[in-house]
């Protein structure tokens, strides 16, 4: 499948640098009945929602991936987004041109320079596709700490924010409480499943009050979810693999609820990814540990699903070929103009949407 075929314009401005607070005020474009559109506030889902509907969030917590460091006088920013074992973990790198085996990153923030900071990696392997493999030269028990003090939170390139600095601005930006769920528990994302980032205590009360099943998996979201389909083919993309667990309990109330004819509704694609990769031909979902690099497009039929709560997504990703395989090219095409039209806010920032999905086995 042509990769162009996903392409549209989108106005830079409408990519979100900042969220909407709270964060129930957000807009939510209501695509849940087929062929209409309507705008709605996040706040209004509870009553697009019926008693008996079940929604399965992804309760992934995001880690502070984003390390800015020194090789010698050479600056490298470095996100981390899958480890490989132990203390290595996969990382992007900025300028990795620079870097060779062998040599030690020094990382800095805003109160320690790199020739005072005693957090360091030593780079193991580079890879054309894969990056650059690094080592942390700490204790495997201190490196979350190390990732607290220096690290941010791994925003996506879209979303622009200074380097650390005494006199950056930085820290006016309070990413670390932003980019995070507020049902988040299980560390291990550097990536947030953004779709959740509209839901507050009080429109997850409402939905308790109302009768819908709240359920929970984790998918690790890496960064890879940020990467662009380079090839001019989709067969050609490499999706990197995730981490998930979905556990015997929440499989066997999705099944339950799917058996009673009520709707099961995926928080962000990556619940959606993760309960497909989980689900047999008959559509049963089973308990799930492991990985899963599932690249979902236009032509697949859903086994689990009923509908997909999701941000807008840029053209040409992985994710926009998600969502038009969830309701088709051309209803996606169509409430893209409608959003852009009416000067929706774009990402993981970015304002929200219901889609239901029609692509089902």
């Amino acid at each position: 499948m042509q990769v162009d075929i996903f392409d549209f314009d989108l106005p830079k401005e409408l990519i979100a640098s900042q969220p909407v607070f709270p964060r129930h005020t957000s807009r939510l474009l209501d695509l849940s009945q087929e062929d209409t559109i309507i705008d709605r506030h996040f706040c209004d889902l509870p009553d697009i929602l019926q008693k008996g509907d079940v929604l399965v969030c992804n309760d992934t917590k995001v880690i502070p991936a984003r390390l800015y460091g020194k090789k010698g006088e050479a600056l490298v920013e470095v996100t981390l987004y899958h480890p490989e074992s132990g203390l290595k973990w996969w990382a992007f790198v900025k300028n990795s041109k620079r870097l060779h085996s062998g040599d030690i990153i020094r990382f800095y923030n805003d109160k320690t320079t790199s020739e005072q900071s005693d957090f360091a990696a030593q780079v193991c392997l580079k890879d054309e596709q894969d990056g650059v493999l690094l080592e942390f030269k700490c204790q495997a028990d201190d490196l979350p700490r190390y990732l607290e003090e220096f690290g941010f939170m791994p925003l996506p390139p879209y979303i622009k924010r200074d380097r650390p600095s005494s006199d950056s601005l930085w820290h006016k930006f309070n990413d670390k409480e932003n980019y995070q769920t507020v049902y988040a528990i299980h560390s291990g994302a550097v990536a947030a499943p953004t779709a959740g980032l509209h839901f507050t205590d009080e429109v997850m009360a409402r939905l308790k009050a109302k009768g819908v099943e709240q359920l929970f998996l984790t998918l690790h979201v890496g960064a890879g979810t940020f990467l662009p389909v380079k090839t001019a083919d989709t067969k050609d993309h490499k999706m990197h693999a995730e981490y998930g667990i979905i556990s015997p309990a929440t499989a066997e109330a999705i099944n339950a609820a799917k058996k009673e004819g009520r709707r099961v509704i995926a928080v962000g694609t990556t619940s959606l990814r993760l309960l497909e990769s989980s689900a047999d031909d008959q559509g049963l979902v089973h308990s799930f540990c492991g990985e899963t690099d599932i690249f979902i497009t236009p032509g697949y039929k859903f086994k689990t699903i009923d509908m997909l709560i999701t941000n807008f997504h840029l053209p040409k990703s992985t994710l926009f070929m998600l969502v038009s395989a969830v309701a088709g090219l051309d209803r996606m095409r169509q409430a893209y103009a409608h959003a852009i039209a009416q000067k929706y806010r774009f990402y993981s920032y970015g304002d929200s949407s219901i889609i239901k999905c029609v692509n089902k086995i």
